[in-house]
């Protein structure tokens, strides 16, 4: 739980250093993430069974990020599948992949992608084994849900969620679950019930593969024919391989929103040795800590082309499924407007290290 707080931390270590009189009324959020032209520099996360936060889940949340100008990146531990959410979606996504399972199952998931018009592929290479999420066990969070008298109480304090929870069942990471069913020749039908929920979990987690090596991320490349980014990259050694070696379009600075090595530096902190390395030549991007209009002008002064998002869309999503989402993004957005108004800056794209100074105990 220590890098969970450093991620928030981090942002605390940096100044905003603004300009007056600049005349700026309306500054310019545009960008490009993954090649796409969005109207705000934040694209949602992947985040594994959304299903669980509203019944509407993935779907739900990609269309409140296509309202928002901006776009999706949808896990491979979805609650709805690739072609439905891409059904339900009038732009062109993103997909995440998990490099866990055997080749032909990774293949599949790329394929299957690729057909539906995800335009860009996310490698999480930062999952070789799951970490000691502490939060998690403490609140009974994981597959298939632990029932307690507490939680059977929450659930009944909260009647629509349990509703949409009971008619539409989309709990489990349904690709897995896919899997399952396919390796154990059971019916569509079966896929969705208690006990493929908990198989479907169970197969993901015992397929993890810590023995996955840049080999391995070399043959994805080679079996994707877009835009490929790493995500979950934390050195900028890695980084460097990553573009240099790969061919990766791009890497995500990330720990998994704190929730795999504890202990381990920011996001924020390992992003300026990443974009000193490697900026010049590949686009990086950073998630884990963001949470204000502030710290993403404060990424992006470090270098980072755009920012992702996951426990506030969540939030929002819990609370008003698809309504919430985009009320998330709409005080994102609201906050960007007035920040750099304040800051006298008339563009996202004009940010670089002049606008913020570090503190003391930031500097080396």
């Amino acid at each position: 739980m220590v890098t969970l707080a450093e991620n928030r931390g981090a942002f605390r270590n940096y100044k905003l250093l603004p300009r007056v009189l600049r005349g700026v009324v309306k500054p310019d959020l545009s960008t490009t993430i993954a090649g796409t032209k969005v109207a705000l520099p934040i694209g949602l996360a992947p985040t594994g069974v959304a299903g669980l936060c509203h019944w509407s889940g993935d779907i739900a949340a990609t269309r409140a990020a296509e309202a928002a100008g901006t776009r999706a990146i949808l896990s491979s531990a979805c609650s709805y599948s690739i072609e439905e959410v891409a059904q339900a979606t009038q732009e062109d996504h993103w997909f995440q992949l998990y490099p866990i399972g055997d080749r032909g199952f990774i293949e599949s998931l790329m394929q299957r992608a690729r057909a539906a018009g995800y335009s860009a592929l996310f490698v999480t290479v930062d999952v070789p084994v799951v970490g000691n999420r502490e939060r998690e066990r403490a609140t009974g969070m994981g597959m298939p849900l632990r029932l307690t008298p507490a939680r059977c109480l929450d659930f009944a304090l909260h009647p629509r969620w349990l509703a949409g929870f009971l008619r539409h069942k989309r709990v489990a990471p349904i690709h897995y679950a896919e899997w399952v069913a396919k390796v154990n020749a059971q019916s569509d039908r079966a896929r969705r019930n208690g006990e493929m929920v908990a198989l479907a979990a169970t197969e993901q987690a015992r397929h993890l593969r810590g023995d996955l090596r840049w080999e391995d991320l070399a043959w994805v490349r080679d079996q994707w024919k877009g835009r490929l980014y790493v995500k979950g990259v934390m050195c900028a050694d890695d980084a460097a391989h990553a573009a240099d070696v790969i061919g990766a379009e791009g890497v995500v600075v990330s720990n998994h929103g704190g929730r795999q090595l504890d202990n381990s530096q920011s996001t924020l902190d390992a992003l300026p040795a990443i974009v000193e390395r490697i900026g010049k030549r590949a686009e990086v991007y950073i998630d884990g800590g963001v949470r204000r209009g502030t710290d993403v002008i404060i990424a992006l002064c470090l270098g980072a082309k755009a920012v992702f998002i996951g426990r506030p869309y969540l939030y929002g999503l819990a609370a008003a499924g698809q309504q919430g989402v985009e009320n998330v993004l709409a005080i994102f957005r609201e906050e960007l407007i007035r920040d750099l108004v304040l800051l006298g800056c008339e563009s996202v794209a004009s940010l670089n290290g002049s606008w913020i100074s570090s503190s003391p105990a930031c500097k080396p």
